[in-house]
């Protein structure tokens, strides 16, 4: 399956400007239809926003994304708020959606925990062949909710508005969950300036033993793998170094 990852600069609170932007990078995208899988960062349409009238999805930006990936014949992930919960939404070719994951771990250091939902549930879906499992920015601190999944799971997605000065933190942490979970692990983080807070993208894709399939640097744009995501390559690692089968449970009585 080849991956585009789309790290652009988000236009604070204005969903048509976003959207617009959104359908001129793709029509500007020469690659675009060799793409398989297009992913978007967090709260696509509006920023990392608690003005929670702004950040909610209605129907109509329901429909934007589905029309794209009927259009352009992708599977799409993309994000968005929806009945208070921060979600990770994927569709598929035709823009049916497959799933809908909320973000369990809020950032309370930037009060999300005050105007957004926890998610309690994790998933893991089908997407062409592949188990992916998405989380959504902080979670990535988090690596037990990464192990919970890891035998089933071929790809991780991380979708994020991650601040340029913990970018280190953040290419850090996506290559960790991979390494340690032997499994793809896709991160996209967004571009630009959000009030005083920089972004940088980094948007980046890792293999199963840490090697960068896709680095999207620090310019907008969408950005397409040249190497496509294996499942056979997840399959030989874990054969290979049989590392998850030796995991303990801590504590020890």
């Amino acid at each position: 399956m080849k991956i585009a990852l789309c790290q652009y600069d988000i236009k604070w609170e204005d969903k048509e400007a976003n959207k617009r932007k959104i359908q001129t990078l793709l029509q500007e995208c020469k690659c675009a239809s060799s793409i398989d899988w297009l992913v978007f960062s967090e709260m696509t349409l509006s920023g990392f926003t608690m003005n929670t009238a702004v950040s909610e999805l209605d129907d109509s930006d329901r429909a934007f994304f589905s029309g794209l990936a009927a259009e352009y014949n992708i599977n799409i992930s993309y994000g968005g708020v929806e009945k208070g919960y921060n979600n990770l939404i994927t569709l598929d070719r035709r823009g049916n959606r497959i799933n809908a994951y909320s973000k369990t771990h809020l950032y309370a250091f930037g009060q999300e925990d005050k105007y957004y939902k926890a998610g309690t549930k994790q998933e893991v879906f089908g997407l062409e062949g592949l188990k992916v499992m998405p989380a959504v920015c902080f979670d990535l601190r988090f690596p037990y909710l990464f192990w919970n999944k890891a035998h089933d799971v071929d790809v991780y997605v991380v979708i994020a508005a991650w601040p340029m000065r913990r970018a280190e933190q953040w290419m850090t942490l996506l290559r960790a969950r991979a390494v340690e979970n032997q499994a793809y692990c896709i991160g996209v983080d967004r571009v630009g300036l959000e009030g005083k807070v920089e972004y940088s993208g980094n948007s980046m894709c890792y293999d199963p033993l840490g090697k960068t399939v896709l680095d999207c640097g620090t310019r907008e744009g969408i950005f397409v793998s040249e190497v496509p995501l294996d499942r056979e390559l997840v399959r030989k690692t874990r054969e290979r170094f049989p590392f998850l089968g030796e995991r303990k449970n801590f504590p020890w009585q």
